[in-house]
């Protein structure tokens, strides 16, 4: 195996970097199809777990709990090693690592992806750490290399990675992704690796620390990732900031959840994260389900909930208020229309018991986010159909 390291310094970019996002069927939709997704749902609810929560293994090996991602719906391309490599991974907010399948995974969620071979990269440097990434629906083991990371017209090198070796788990066997590009805080990373946002910072190859996210509604062209600025144009108004109140995952105070002006649910305020790993609105169970009771949403035998197609133009919008600003969401959002007579509730519950709530990519189609690692805030505006 190789051991060479490559660093370097960089004068700040002025310019702004984007990433195109591709919109791909999440693993839901897939399960979905193949009929599959009960069995999924009863064995794996919806779990998004605080790593100050979890107890590590006895094993020694380096470990970060995460979330399920049965969710994921966007994807860009990154390149890794030299000659680089190319992978199609999720950027996910809910988690601070990057990880991508390798030629060691012998598992059969590996077999149809892309795999890093790092006997083919000359700037390839193995550490021998072993690692582990706890899902919902399995387990990730491999060990954590650095070498050198494409992203758009970023070049980040020495940047610390997974590879997997083993790979119990359905989010990748179903999935249409090879690996996870982590953008949280680092204090949910691997013990001992440098998230890559953080390096895109520290190499000085951007020059503001934020990134942001626009989300196209309806192409599955069209999505992009910004990198050290913000595209102005992607977006109506005045962005509105909200602090950040955990540093670990993007999680911001929601002040209350209304329907045709009456609290329907986080009433007195709760807390809220901002996943682009997630596709739908989760909450608690209690107020999910009176949300789904308002919408006259039932219950299906896989454990999600449909609704009424021809209510769509008639239910009235979720108004989340963030900061005293309210952000809508409207029907048009909140149900997925599956074909001319099928619609699912894009609102689930979560298996927390904590007043926690979770916006996903339902909320962030609507509204363009910037994640502002300087000042810990988020930014909203409302977005334009670009």
């Amino acid at each position: 195996m190789k051991w060479i390291a490559v660093l370097s310094l960089v004068a700040f970019s002025e310019c702004l970097v984007t990433i195109p996002l591709t919109k791909i069927k999440s693993m839901r939709e897939n399960l979905r199809e193949k009929n599959l997704l009960k069995n999924y749902l009863e064995r794996h609810p919806y779990r998004l777990t605080y790593k100050f929560l979890q107890k590590q293994p006895d094993s020694g090996i380096p470990f970060e709990p995460m979330r399920n991602y049965l969710d994921l719906s966007y994807i860009g391309t990154i390149k890794i090693g030299t000659p680089p490599q190319e992978f199609r991974v999720i950027f996910d907010t809910g988690s601070a690592d990057l990880w991508v399948p390798s030629i060691y995974c012998s598992s059969q969620a590996c077999a149809k992806h892309n795999l890093f071979n790092p006997w083919l990269s000359s700037t390839f440097w193995e550490t021998g750490q072993r690692i582990m990434l706890s899902y919902g629906s399995g387990i990730v083991k491999g060990f954590l290399g650095y070498d050198t990371v494409q992203i758009g017209g970023l070049v980040d090198v020495s940047q610390a990675f997974g590879l997997s070796q083993t790979a119990s788990i359905q989010s990748l066997e179903h999935g249409d992704f090879d690996g996870i590009l982590g953008l949280s805080y680092p204090s949910i990373a691997l013990q001992g690796a440098t998230p890559v946002f953080d390096n895109l910072w520290k190499q000085g190859l951007i020059s503001q620390k934020l990134f942001a996210f626009y989300l196209s509604s309806h192409e599955k062209e069209g999505s992009v990732v910004m990198f050290g600025k913000v595209d102005p144009s992607y977006y109506k108004g005045d962005l509105k900031w909200v602090p950040v109140t955990k540093h670990g995952y993007w999680q911001i105070a929601m002040d209350s959840i209304s329907v045709n002006g009456k609290v329907i649910a986080c009433e007195g305020g709760c807390q809220a994260v901002v996943d682009t790993g997630t596709a739908l609105l989760f909450g608690p169970k209690d107020p999910t389900l009176n949300i789904l009771k308002i919408i006259n949403a039932q219950r299906t035998n896989t454990g999600e909930h449909v609704v009424d197609c021809n209510t769509t133009n008639t239910l009235p919008d979720v108004i989340f208020t963030i900061n005293g600003v309210k952000y809508p969401v409207p029907a048009t959002a909140y149900i997925q229309k599956v074909d001319s007579d099928l619609c699912y509730s894009n609102f689930e519950s979560t298996s927390l018991d904590l007043d926690l709530w979770v916006l996903g990519d339902v909320f962030l189609r609507l509204y363009f986010t910037v994640f502002d690692r300087e000042n810990d805030r988020i930014g909203l505006a409302p977005v334009v159909s670009v």
